[in-house]
């Protein structure tokens, strides 16, 4: 592999192109998922961004974990019984065990995605 050099001042600097050129959208789960392999997984880290893989890798975990927790939600409410008609006959109610179900969730998927 031959490498081309750039004078910047005393040094030589590498002219260094990434190939992958294609921007990610990368969410809370692709974030949460960076920050845990920056501490945690350093070595997978370092491979994904060497090989110019890390934000796809991430946009992918984001999207699977996305679609998850929305399934594991949907399945839980319909477990809890949490229906429209208690949307319509108590609001509040609905609101507050959604907000749980949401909670439980997300707590489920990432110990099984994200925190592994």
């Amino acid at each position: 592999m031959n490498i081309s050099y750039t004078k910047n001042g005393d040094y030589l600097l590498p002219d260094l192109i990434l190939e992958n050129k294609k921007q990610y959208n990368i969410g809370k789960y692709g974030l949460l998922r960076l920050n845990y392999m920056k501490k945690y997984k350093l070595g997978l880290y370092f491979d994904l961004l060497v090989n110019d893989k890390l934000n796809e890798y991430l946009h992918n975990i984001d999207t699977i974990v996305m679609e998850k927790v929305q399934k594991l939600i949907k399945e839980l409410a319909e477990k809890e019984n949490i229906t429209e008609k208690l949307k319509s006959s108590n609001q509040m109610l609905w609101i507050g065990k959604m907000n749980n179900i949401k909670n439980m969730a997300e707590e489920i998927i990432l110990k099984e995605y994200i925190y592994v």
